[in-house]
């Protein structure tokens, strides 16, 4: 049933009621029992064609859902492999975003983890929303920055000044640098010295 004919029934049992009460009223107590029972038998009647529309709009509704389906699975090539690729992830994300959830519920829970207060979020976020409110700060204090550290008097007493551990520290980190350059060249060439000619040699 429609949504307009589930209207017309109800305007119709109203009607209905109303007249009748109208016409029957030969003492009020019976009249009142009469209303009573058009009414009660009018909102069923209007709750009836009411599950009846809601029914066949679900109906159309899963009919729509399966009209798509069907012509997204009628689709052919690599669209069609695509959409069947989506659909087949789609159980299995499913499934293990919620294992993922309730993992993170359990961490949480066990290590006594809460989200932050507004106090904390709000320290964090002034810096900036002042950056925001004031760009021309940001480029001041950088300049500032560079024109103390960048001198090169002062990278000179940084460079004498550095002890035994750090220069140890900056010694393992160029020799690994050197390393892992080294084995991406003999990767990239396929050959550990030299790279590969493609003249012929005598």
């Amino acid at each position: 049933m429609s949504l307009a004919a589930s209207r017309q029934v109800l305007r119709h049992s109203t009607f209905a009621v109303r007249r009748a009460g109208l016409r029957n009223a030969s003492t009020t107590s019976e009249a009142a029992g009469a209303a009573k029972e058009k009414a009660a038998e009018a909102s069923s009647k209007a709750s009836e064609g009411l599950t009846r529309v809601t029914s066949s709009a679900s109906a159309a509704a899963s009919k729509v859902g399966s009209a798509a389906t069907n012509a997204a699975n009628k689709v052919g090539g690599r669209t069609g492999r695509l959409i069947g690729g989506v659909q087949a992830l789609i159980p299995r994300v499913i499934y293990y975003s919620r294992v993922g959830l309730e993992l993170g519920k359990l961490i949480a829970h066990q290590r006594g983890m809460a989200p932050p207060n507004m106090a904390t979020i709000q320290q964090y976020l002034q810096p900036v929303t002042n950056a925001l409110k004031n760009p021309s700060s940001l480029l001041n204090v950088s300049r500032a920055a560079e024109s103390s550290a960048a001198q090169p008097v002062n990278v000179l007493n940084r460079v004498r000044g550095a002890s035994q551990q750090q220069w140890l520290a900056a010694g393992i980190i160029a020799a690994e640098v050197v390393g892992f350059f080294s084995v991406g060249e003999i990767i990239g060439r396929f050959k550990l010295v030299g790279y590969r000619s493609k003249e012929a040699h005598h």
